[in-house]
């Protein structure tokens, strides 16, 4: 089963051995490989050029003189390092273009723009081969402008103070799913993936079901952004978004284990920015039903 993130689903991360990881039959990092378990010498190396491997043809897994394969330099594969670096460049951005939405006091007209210019710029990212950064970037800068431009809205007309509420709501979720996470609370199963999927797919058709009746209809729609509904609708989801964030994090630790080359760590960021703004934006809109219901 392919990854439910589509910024990884063209990787060739799988989920079909009860732990994520990267293939069906792939043993876990640092474990005895499939087939060598009766050899206590023959350890799992995640650089060997086979099938199991998905970046065994990289450029980066090497072999001696004897054609053994040998692990790739450090300076080649993507480290913790590279995804933090990374994430903070593209949230930076993010941020930077909120700031700059904020502080013009942009139309909402022009952040729906935004919003559609980035959302075409991920799906082009999500569907290449190959991580681009100029592409990850600007997808960052564009959800800035429209980030800002609806919190600066919102806090303006609807909630004061829900933009720095959703700001804090959300570093609170990611705080919490990494300790969940790294204590192992949290595992990213088989079974876990199907849920977060399942649920998800529910998710956004019910919304954009929800978006139908609003256009069509005039009103709330079917009321699933107002009221007790709308709040129910609301932490699901943020919980959703806290799911992801735990695929996220299983797919950077999988990736970090196996040698996946370098540029991957672009990867990494533009996934882990993708699942904050999703959570931004359901604690947003979680925060001004909310206080108007107050």
């Amino acid at each position: 089963m392919r990854s439910s993130n589509p910024v990884f689903s063209r990787r060739g991360f799988g989920r079909d051995n009860g732990h994520a990881g990267f293939n069906a039959q792939q043993p876990q990092a640092g474990g005895p490989a499939v087939g060598t378990q009766g050899n206590p010498y023959a350890q799992g190396n995640p650089y060997a050029q086979d099938a199991t491997n998905p970046y065994a043809t990289n450029p980066y897994a090497q072999q001696d003189q004897y054609g053994a394969p040998v692990a790739p330099p450090r300076g080649s594969v993507m480290t913790m390092d590279d995804v933090v670096t990374r994430t903070a460049i593209t949230l930076g951005l993010v941020v930077g273009g909120a700031a700059v939405a904020w502080i013009t006091n942009m139309g909402l007209g022009l952040a729906i723009g935004a919003a559609l210019v980035a959302m075409v710029l991920g799906l082009v990212q999500s569907f290449k081969q190959k991580p681009v950064p100029a592409l990850i970037l600007a997808y960052a800068g564009f959800e800035g402008l429209f980030l800002g431009a609806l919190s600066n809205y919102i806090n303006t007309w609807v909630a004061p103070g829900a933009a720095m509420q959703a700001v804090l709501g959300t570093m609170a979720v990611f705080a919490t799913m990494l300790v969940l996470y790294k204590t192992r609370i949290v595992r990213v199963t088989a079974r876990f993936t199907r849920f977060v999927m399942i649920a998800a797919i529910s998710f956004m058709v019910l919304t954009a079901v929800n978006l139908l009746f609003m256009v069509f209809g005039g009103g709330d729609g079917l009321g699933f952004r107002s009221g007790g509904l709308g709040i129910v609708f609301g932490i699901v989801g943020v919980l959703l978004g806290a799911f992801f964030l735990a695929l996220d994090f299983k797919q950077v630790e999988d990736g970090i284990a196996y040698g996946a080359p370098r540029e991957e760590s672009w990867l990494a960021a533009f996934g882990l920015t993708m699942t904050l703004v999703w959570i931004y934006l359901e604690m947003l809109r979680l925060v001004s039903i909310l206080s108007g219901d107050d």
